[in-house]
């Protein structure tokens, strides 16, 4: 949740950092149509609150006119880096941190690679894709042309706009000609080497993330024989000491059992009849 940035596309104001905790934006009274941070927690427009497990915009009761991605909010909504909002007619953009335009020199060169990972997907969330998602055991080109993988018939997009394609567990983007670039989470680039959870924005409104819940178990299964090793050792270790607890977990109801059993021999005793 660092290096988060609200832009103005039409570049009304500077970009405005936001970083952890709650930050209210209201009307500039230095500008019409203008918005800004606002100290008083009875003047924003609207919150945002940014914590380690995501952004949250909170809109005030009978606050209308907010929007996110061009659909209406009401009162709450999960932001993601990329995403566009329009507040009280204001263009506002989530910025992520700054993503690298280029790529680096053992990438740049590469030939697409077909030996891809079915895993990682590009999942539409907004425009014509939304609710699709694209595998990338194959690279996958974005353009006009029919035969692109993923079709994008719109004006501002190229006949052969971009590609996305994986080399080993890097997910990269490239450029084919692409009149203004892609954005990626607020920033525009032409080559980009992508993470999971990014938003890539095609035309502004065409909207993908990239997930990839394959690689976090690709790590995973990489470990070692060792930490494999070690890991069934423990386990073994846990195994062996079960009897041992519920050995000391029974043992204050022997202690009670040979207590009550030694009063009633007691009690035999005294009351015998001699």
């Amino acid at each position: 949740m660092d290096n988060l940035r609200l832009r103005f596309p039409k570049h009304e104001h500077p970009d405005i950092p936001i970083g952890m905790g709650v930050h209210g934006v209201g009307r500039d009274p230095d500008h019409d149509r203008g918005i800004a941070l606002v100290e008083s927690p009875h003047m924003p427009l609207v919150q945002f609150c940014v914590d380690r497990r995501g952004v949250w915009l909170n809109v005030p009761e009978g606050v209308r006119g907010v929007h996110v991605n061009g659909r209406p909010v009401q009162r709450m909504a999960m932001l993601r880096a990329g995403d566009t909002m329009h507040l009280d007619g204001v263009e506002v953009v989530l910025v992520g941190a700054p993503v690298s335009d280029g790529l680096p020199p053992e990438l740049a060169g590469l030939p697409p690679d077909n030996n891809g990972d079915q895993r990682v997907v590009l999942r539409g969330v907004g425009g014509a894709h939304h609710g699709r998602c694209f595998t990338l055991e194959r690279p996958r080109t974005i353009g006009r042309l029919r035969e692109s993988d993923i079709r994008i018939d719109e004006p501002g997009v190229a006949d052969r706009h971009a590609r996305i394609e994986l080399h080993g567990e890097r997910v990269v983007l490239r450029d084919l000609g692409s009149a203004d670039g892609t954005l990626v989470n607020g920033d525009r680039v032409r080559d980009a080497v992508l993470s999971a959870g990014d938003q890539v924005v095609i035309d502004a409104h065409h909207r993908f993330v990239v997930e990839a819940p394959g690689m976090r178990n690709l790590d995973r299964d990489r470990r070692s024989n060792d930490e494999l090793a070690l890991s069934a050792r423990q386990q073994a270790a846990d195994d062996s000491n079960v009897p041992l607890k519920q050995s000391i977990r029974r043992l204050p109801l022997l202690l009670m059992a040979a207590v009550l059993l030694g009063a009633a021999l007691s009690a035999l005793l005294w009351f015998a009849p001699t």
